[in-house]
Parts: structure tokens; C-alpha cells; sequence
């Protein structure tokens, strides 16, 4: 029999953290789906170690995120807003118009609002890699490609 004030909670500490790198192709992807599946990783929850306060989370790339797809008609009506904080200084442009010009920022934005929006978040969204193309820079990391239980 086990005495009830024995048990403990486990806490990771940051020294502690294992880091795996992950490979995501994009091409025909749903943006909020895979932008769910991608935060996930981000903040360390497929991981039995996962601690809220702690950077638990793994390394992630997007490859051929120009090649996204989004859902009904969001692809000409959903808008991305940059406002220069004068008055008149709002830009919007629609998602069609960033697929085209900047195709990353859409991953990127996705990505970055289901995170915490503090610290934290930001140093879970720097471990967040996006390509436009099929082509990156880290395969000295050896990055595994992102299982479907996450």
C-alpha cells in the first residue's frame, strides 16, 4: 500500500528537453488543419513530458507551403491586415494575394495564433521552419516526417 503523500508531480526542467526535428509536406494540406497539427508539436503536447511553462516542444519544417490549400471561399474573401499604427495606415490583402507574393506568411500566421502570445510563444514559433519550395537547408538534422497520431 502506498502512502497518498509520496506521489509526485514530474515537472520538466528545460535541461531535460529532447528536441526531434519534423518534416511536413504541404502541398495539398488544409492551412487550419495542418496549422492545429503543427502547434501541437510546437508546444511540446504529443509528448508524455509536456509541462505548460517549459519550451517542451519539437522542431518542425514546412516544405511547399506556397502549395496549401484553403477551404471554400476563404482563398478570395479572408484578408491579412498590417496597420502602421497611423491613421490611414491599414493595409489588407487577400489570402490569394499572399499565396502569390509572400507564401510562407500564410503557414507563419496560422501557426502563430494558435500559440501563447507571450514568451513562450515566441520561442515555440522561432523552433517553426517554412519553405516556400520543396527544398530546405536541414538535413544534417535528419528530420523524420511528422506522424499522423499528432
Amino acid at each position: 500500500m502506498t502512502d497518498h503523500h509520496t506521489w509526485t508531480t514530474h515537472s520538466t526542467a528545460t535541461a531535460e528537453v529532447q528536441r526531434a526535428w519534423f518534416i511536413v509536406d504541404a502541398a495539398g494540406m488544409t492551412v487550419g488543419r495542418l496549422a492545429t497539427r503543427i502547434s501541437q508539436v510546437l508546444t511540446g503536447k504529443h509528448k508524455p513530458s509536456y509541462t505548460r511553462h517549459i519550451d517542451t516542444g519539437d522542431f518542425v519544417i514546412v516544405v511547399n507551403a506556397e502549395k496549401v490549400v484553403f477551404t471554400g471561399r476563404k482563398l478570395d474573401q479572408k484578408k491579412y491586415h498590417n496597420y502602421s499604427g497611423f491613421k490611414g495606415g491599414l493595409r489588407s490583402i487577400t489570402a490569394k494575394d499572399v499565396l502569390k507574393t509572400n507564401p510562407t506568411r500564410v503557414m507563419e500566421d496560422a501557426v502563430w495564433g494558435m500559440l501563447p502570445q507571450n514568451r513562450l510563444g515566441r520561442a515555440q514559433l522561432s523552433k517553426l521552419k517554412i519553405y516556400a519550395g520543396s527544398e530546405h537547408p536541414h538535413a544534417a538534422q535528419s528530420p523524420t516526417p511528422l506522424p499522423s497520431y499528432v
